[in-house]
């Protein structure tokens, strides 16, 4: 069972990640520093720090699916 309080919702648009808000400061549509190439990375074990541009917030990736990133971090 996916643990939804470590999950983070993402959009892909025009090539990029995107969030609809940050968890950290709220800030709407972030732009994520990974591209839609090295979620298939993520996804088969490889874990990803990620800096949100908005408020330098810090979470790393643990693994994720078509609709979510899964945290080490509660993000809800």
């Amino acid at each position: 069972m996916i643990p939804f309080d470590k999950a983070l919702p993402y959009d892909k648009v025009m090539g990029d990640l995107t969030v609809p808000n940050c968890p950290f400061c709220g800030a709407e549509n972030v732009l994520l520093p990974i591209k839609p190439s090295e979620l298939e990375d993520i996804h088969t074990g490889r874990k990803r720090l990620t800096v949100f541009p908005c408020c330098h917030g810090r979470l790393t990736v643990l693994d994720c699916d078509d609709d979510y990133l899964m945290t080490d971090t509660v993000v809800k």
